[in-house]
């Protein structure tokens, strides 16, 4: 008897040593599958080589758009004073489901991804983006998501996120947050979890709720930790930076963009291919921004954007008839309105003031960046105003939770670090991009130097062709002051 259960026991072990070999080869089949399409979308990608005339501003401005890192900042307080509301391509922000292909339009700030890039003119096309850590983005997308699915709990009939929709349908002419990415599917998720959790407390008759980490309140919202690990977050959130850049996201215009994201996804090591793209993407860029480096960045951009958008305005309207009500139609006048030496004058004899020839023409470069820089210090004082009462407002309806600088100092470090490694690939992404902008200050710096030199030994810089070296010494200041002068802050204090 004991012979014949040990032979069924060996009988049994080799059947399963015999059943090991299947999955394995399974996972290696598909796996070589996977690495296969990765590395052929990858090498089809990385074809293009970095352009030397990266640097000048081409007929299209393409804002790439990367949530939570204050591009809507400078899409209202910059590109809307640079460009008329005639120029923007269909599909900015509130324009949706449009063709971009515009005829004339020169401005597209959207949430897409770089696979837009396949439905423009990609050579006369200049791109930009702005990136932030990914710990404090991570931290900012969830704040942000809860923050507007509040906002519908004020709403005593809406107990489902099939009855919101109703909801929204009634206004469609209003185009809701939920119309763009990535908040069509990150606010609805936390709508229904915030109607099933306040149901819930309905049940148990429970109204008292003491404050705490507003991070970990299971009894209000999903905490930190649960969402940062939900297959929703996995899928958009994390690593959203390098898939935006790379044309991965789930709403990628790229014909293998499903494949290939559902590879790196399942195949972590695969995303070091993906990684190379955006890091190529990124060099080809005309400007790359930091959200941390507020200051450097938003001068950095008003000398190599803002400059140019001005001289190609400028140039295009005294070699084209155009009437001063056309001109009117700019919204350019607004970086001018500060001045009290402005007011009453048409956009017309603003823009001629702005281009003017004067005797010190140092004196006018740096006007022009400083009048950018006025109007945006003025706009973006009053855009946060306005941000931080409608949140104020929003998370009432969650009360006692509130989401603070102070308070992300309860979240333990553990979640910390698994925020970063979750997001290796936008670590990573962002030293890179830390680098390239560094090389943009120093670019800017070299300028300077020139600036002083006889023209004749000037090299054949885009930038310097295409405005006055002069204008960089405002920036050089500005990003010098920068380095030296500001306060070491903690990443997650931003």
């Amino acid at each position: 008897m004991r012979c014949m259960i040990l032979c069924l026991k060996l009988g049994l072990i080799f059947v399963l040593l015999l059943s090991v070999p299947v999955p394995i080869k399974a996972f290696s089949r598909n796996y070589m599958q996977c690495e296969y399409a990765v590395k052929k979308w990858a090498s089809s990608s990385l074809v293009s080589e970095v352009k030397d005339d990266k640097h000048a501003l081409r007929d299209l401005l393409f804002f790439l758009h990367i949530p939570r890192t204050g591009g809507r900042t400078y899409f209202y307080c910059f590109l809307k004073k640079l460009y008329s509301k005639s120029q923007e391509c269909p599909r900015s922000y509130d324009k949706l489901r449009l063709n971009p292909r515009k005829p004339h339009c020169r401005l597209l700030s959207t949430h897409d991804d770089y696979s837009m890039i396949s439905k423009l003119p990609s050579e006369k096309t200049s791109v930009v983006t702005i990136l932030r850590d990914p710990i404090d983005r991570v931290f900012s997308t969830y704040e942000f998501s809860v923050e507007v699915a509040a906002r519908f709990l004020v709403h005593p009939n809406l107990t489902s996120v099939a009855r919101m929709a109703q909801y929204k349908r009634r206004n469609a002419s209003i185009v809701s947050t939920m119309d763009v990415w990535p908040w069509k599917y990150l606010v609805p998720w936390m709508i229904e979890d915030l109607f099933a959790r306040r149901d819930a407390r309905k049940l148990r008759g429970q109204s008292h709720l003491e404050a705490s980490n507003p991070y970990d309140m299971e009894d209000i919202l999903m905490p930190l930790h649960e969402y940062i690990n939900d297959s929703i977050a996995r899928d958009i959130i994390h690593n959203g930076a390098t898939f935006q850049i790379a044309g991965l996201t789930n709403y990628s215009y790229f014909a293998e963009s499903h494949e290939v994201r559902h590879c790196v996804l399942r195949y972590q090591t695969l995303g070091g291919y993906v990684l190379e793209v955006a890091k190529k993407r990124l060099d080809n860029m005309l400007y790359v921004g930091l959200t941390e480096n507020h200051r450097g960045s938003a001068t950095m951009f008003a000398n190599v954007v803002g400059e140019q958008v001005i001289s190609k305005h400028t140039t295009s309207s005294s070699s084209t008839d155009v009437g001063t009500d056309d001109l009117e139609k700019s919204s350019l006048h607004t970086v001018m309105r500060s001045d009290a030496n402005y007011q009453g004058k048409n956009t017309y004899q603003m823009l001629k003031n702005v281009s003017s020839i004067n005797k010190d023409e140092a004196s006018r470069e740096n006007s022009t960046a400083a009048k950018l820089m006025e109007a945006y210090a003025s706009c973006i004082s009053t855009l946060r105003k306005a941000q931080a009462q409608r949140r104020i407002n929003s998370l009432k309806q969650i009360s006692p939770a509130n989401f603070t600088k102070d308070a992300r100092h309860q979240v333990p470090e553990p979640i910390i670090q698994e925020i970063a490694s979750l997001n290796s690939l936008d670590m990573e992404l962002y030293t890179y991009a830390k680098n390239i902008f560094k090389k943009q200050q120093e670019h800017a710096m070299q300028s300077v130097v020139y600036a002083d030199r006889p023209s004749s030994t000037l090299p054949n810089s885009t930038y310097s062709n295409s405005c006055s070296p002069h204008y960089w010494k405002s920036l050089s200041v500005a990003t010098t002051e920068e380095c030296h002068c500001r306060r070491c802050i903690n990443s997650r204090d931003n």
